[in-house]
This record gives C-alpha cells, structure tokens and sequence, in this order.
C-alpha cells in the first residue's frame, strides 16, 4: 500500500479527461545546527516514501539515513527532499537501500528533486546508495546545491541503468552547484530512449553503471590536470578540476555497480587529505 499525498493540483490539469491522478506529492526536511559543543539535527520532518532516521554519531559529525517507506518513484510521483547543514555543522546523509524508479499506473514522469545547502565552515557528506532505473520508468532528478565560501562538500552520485537483463527507462538528471552565490557546476545528462546517443562509445561505450564525486574543500591540493583512471574493458573515471580551484569532480562508467564505487573511491585517493567515504 502506498500512502502521502497525492498531487491533486498539478497532475490532475495533466490526466486526460480531468482523471484524479495516481501519484505522491511529499516533501522531506532535514536540519543540522550546531550547539555550541557538537552538531545536533533538531528538524527531521519525514513525509510520503521519505522516513528519516538519526544514527550514531562519529565524534562531532552527525549523522543521518533516509529509509524508503514505500515503493519510490513511480510514475506521477513529485517527490522533494531539502537538506540543511548550518555553520560549522558536520553532517553526513546516506540511505538504507538503492532507490528503484519504478513504471506507475500513470504515465507522466516522477520527479525527484533534492536541495542541499551548507552554511560557513560546515561540512556535509551526501552519500546516497545507487538510483536504478528500471524497464518503463521515467524520473526526472534535479540537484541543487548552495555552498558558502568556507563550507565543505563530499557528494556522491551513482546510477544503474536498468536492473538484470532489462533494458533501462529513461532517467534525466541536473546537478546544480552555487558557492557564495556564483554558479560552480551546471550538468545535465540523459539516458534511455529517447535520448540519443546515451549508450554510445561518447556516453557509456557500453556500460550500464555511471556516476560521479563532486569534493568542494576550501585549501584543496587539486591536480594541474584531469587523470584517467582504469580501462576501457573494466571501466573508467576522470578526475578534473573545476574553474573554481577548490572544486574536483570525478565522473565514471562501468559495467557493474561495485567497479564504479572502486573507481570513485580511487579518484578520492588521488586527492591529498582526502579520504574514500565509509
């Protein structure tokens, strides 16, 4: 059984004939505050398929995981989850299971859009489990990321198009990065039918896993020049610096989901005090 709230207003000037739609419209927050002496999260308000729960502290860094309550996304669904690390927090957010956007009884797109914002000489660590984008699905996923000058980022993003022996559904991604109000990184990538091309040698060369690490840290040691990693048979990663010099992002493809994260993991490697997340 599914519950939330469906979304009435939009989907409903959408469904033929003025149909009531199918899908959820939920909307999960989450707030870290620093206390004086420790990082505390003092706003987890959970909602629709989003079920937040704190975990155990590592030393002064709180710590967050987002359980799936339901079966999300579906078709129809608009799904929103904002995520605040305020000054001088340390907050790091995973999930407990791979997210799986599913075909619905609808067929508009699932929208799942994500806010993340740091505050000053805050650090966050966003490590969700893999997105999988199943056979006749469509997500539309957005990333929008505001950072101020002194805060930290560890974000890492991973996809498998289409579960065993199927092919994927069509999943659109943007991530957007702002740091003191200046745009960092705009990226918009596609993959499935219709998006031409996805899976050709210039996209994923025949790959089915794809994602990237995104390290924002003020003083960063970042290489003068991109550095390719693996091989064309196993999989491959880029790690290049941005325009902004504290900023790296690693982008990979490989056949598997567990060759992608050592690929990943890899590229952090290479980064002077930087360490592979747990």
């Amino acid at each position: 059984m599914r519950t939330g709230t469906p979304d009435l207003r939009d989907a409903a000037s959408r469904a033929p004939g003025g149909a009531p739609p199918t899908g959820v419209r939920a909307a999960a927050r989450l707030r870290a505050t620093h206390n004086g002496r420790t990082t505390t999260v003092p706003l987890l308000h959970s909602d629709g398929p989003f079920h937040l729960r704190r975990l155990r502290p590592r030393g002064e860094q709180a710590r967050v995981c987002v359980l799936g309550a339901m079966s999300a996304p579906l078709g129809g669904d608009r799904l929103a989850l904002d995520v605040t690390a305020g000054a001088r927090t340390r907050l790091e957010v995973t999930t407990a299971a791979a997210t799986i956007a599913l075909r619905g009884s609808t067929r508009d797109p699932a929208t799942y859009d994500v806010r993340l914002t740091v505050g000053e000489d805050a650090s966050l660590n966003w490590l969700p489990q893999p997105l999988i984008s199943a056979a006749g699905s469509t997500l539309h996923q957005t990333y929008r990321v505001e950072l101020a000058g002194t805060s930290r980022l560890l974000l890492r993003e991973e996809q498998l198009l289409g579960r065993s022996a199927e092919p994927p559904g069509h999943l659109s991604t943007r991530l957007t990065v702002r740091r003191n109000g200046r745009p960092v990184l705009d990226q918009h990538t596609a993959y499935g039918a219709p998006a031409p091309a996805w899976d050709g040698p210039a996209v994923l060369g025949g790959h089915r896993a794809t994602g990237q690490l995104l390290l924002v840290e003020p003083g960063l040691d970042a290489p003068p020049a991109p550095v390719l990693l693996g091989d064309p048979a196993r999989g491959q990663c880029v790690l290049a610096p941005l325009a902004d010099s504290q900023v790296l992002l690693a982008t990979a493809v490989a056949p598997t989901l567990a060759r992608l994260r050592h690929l990943l993991d890899a590229a952090l490697a290479h980064v002077p005090r930087a360490a592979p997340p747990t």
